[in-house]
């Protein structure tokens, strides 16, 4: 039996009073409608269609081949909205799922058993349902005396009893795909919004005598839509909730999981220890053993086993294994850091290969550079990359030593053994196994402070 889906995201997000389009706002570092997207695919679901409106260029940018697309020019209901998939799916077969691109929490394991129990059920429709005690703005699930689904009752449509239904409409559905474009031809406007609503396709159904059914998922937050910044800060700390608890259950401790944030996308190895404040960023990928103290941020970035992270912004940029970085250290793109390395506090590396066991403990600025093996930089030395048009690279072999307050003004290469001394303005090529200086010689004028 194929499988479809229908990803609803032609709304323009009037409430999230935004520049950016409703469904691409972020949750926990990803798209709202890629985590849609991803959920479906990892459900069992072969084709997507997502249908566009608002923002439509920026939705394709994002999805590209994942999914087809069809274009809502007007915003006409849900009913309209999935009638406009009938040019990529109106002769398949199978189960099609109908999902709204702004609601990210749905879980694939979710969607695995809806669609189960659509599909050993026989019914020709299937809506996921939950129940709740504030069942205010949304859809109410009508059941007959004998439990079985009768109808959706918008919010706006509903009378006093109906307002009383704790059992509401995600806005999820399974159809039989045949059934729905049937039904999709024959709903009508007659409601007080003057829209076509896709659960009417239910009642439509329901007058022939098909089979409807509505599976209770157990967790009410899942269904949550996304439709203002109140629900998206909701949204937010509940996926995070959730990520944290896996990590955790992979053998990863956070210290204060409500006040760690990490992204959908990152990965943790076992006994990593993270303390209050961090923020782990996009695909980050963190190893086993490591330590990262409070409050660091660390974006796409990879740190190696044993690491550890004192206090520092870390951004596209590798820590290796048994490395120190901070504290309040910055590793900016491009930094990569061997084993064994010791990046000190208020250091700042931007494109910058630093080789094992390398040492650049305070105070200094190493950009566009190579630093040797077990080389050290001593603190307030700089990297001078930029002479205003144009950066130049800096070569520093290895068992170096570069003095304090050193200046290495690039292109300029410190051969391997060599020494800098303390306060040296470096402007040539220092040969191996050689000692530099560049300062000015002093003078002492004794009394002077009597004058």
């Amino acid at each position: 039996m194929t499988r479809q889906a229908i990803i609803l995201a032609a709304g323009k997000g009037t409430r999230m009073k935004s520049k950016l389009y409703k469904v691409l706002h972020p949750v926990t570092g990803k798209p709202m409608v890629k985590h849609v997207m991803d959920n479906i695919r990892q459900s069992g679901v072969t084709e997507v269609v997502t249908i566009v409106g608002h923002g439509a260029d920026q939705v394709k940018e994002l999805l590209g081949s994942e999914s087809k697309f069809s274009m809502q020019n007007e915003q006409l209901g849900t009913a309209h909205a999935v009638s406009m998939a009938k040019e990529h799916l109106e002769n398949h077969t199978g189960t099609t799922v109908v999902i709204c691109g702004d609601t990210p929490l749905i879980s694939k394991e979710t969607i695995e058993s809806f669609i189960a129990h659509h599909e050993q059920s026989g019914a020709k429709a299937t809506i996921l349902s939950a129940k709740t005690n504030q069942p205010f703005g949304y859809g109410r699930i009508v059941r007959d005396d004998k439990g079985e689904v009768e109808k959706i009752v918008e919010e706006k449509d509903a009378n006093i009893e109906e307002k009383l239904i704790n059992e509401v409409s995600s806005g999820t559905f399974c159809f039989d795909n045949q059934a729905l474009f049937e039904k999709l031809a024959l709903v009508k406007n007659d409601n007080a919004q003057g829209e076509y609503y896709l659960p009417d396709v239910i009642e439509l159904l329901k007058e022939e005598g098909a089979r409807v059914e509505a599976y209770v998922t157990e967790n009410f937050e899942e269904t949550l839509g996304v439709n203002d910044r109140v629900n998206l800060a909701l949204a937010e700390k509940l996926m995070r909730r959730r990520i944290n608890q896996q990590h955790m259950l992979n053998g990863v401790t956070l210290l204060d999981p409500d006040n760690t944030y990490i992204d959908s996308e990152v990965e943790i190895g076992q006994d990593t220890v993270i303390h209050p404040g961090v923020s782990l960023k996009g695909k980050t990928v963190i190893g086993e053993e490591v330590i990262i103290m409070a409050h660091s941020d660390i974006k796409n970035s990879t740190i190696g086993d044993r690491a550890e992270i004192k206090h520092s912004v870390i951004t596209d940029s590798i820590v290796g294994t048994d490395s120190a970085v901070g504290p309040f250290a910055q590793l900016r793109p491009g930094s990569d850091i061997g084993r064994e390395v010791k990046i000190g506090n208020f250091v700042e590396v931007k494109k910058a290969k630093l080789h094992d066991e390398a040492k650049v403990s305070h105070l200094s600025y190493i950009g566009d550079a190579e630093i040797g093996e077990r080389t050290n930089v001593g603190c307030g030395s700089i990297t001078v990359n930029y002479d205003g048009k144009n950066k130049f690279k800096t070569v520093v072999g290895k068992d170096a030593f570069i003095g304090c307050n050193s200046n290495l003004v690039a292109p300029v290469t410190i051969g391997d053994g060599s020494f800098v001394a303390a306060g040296s303005t470096i402007t040539d090529n220092v040969p191996e196994e050689s000692l530099a200086l560049g300062r000015a010689r002093q003078t002492t004028k004794e009394g002077y402070y009597k004058k």
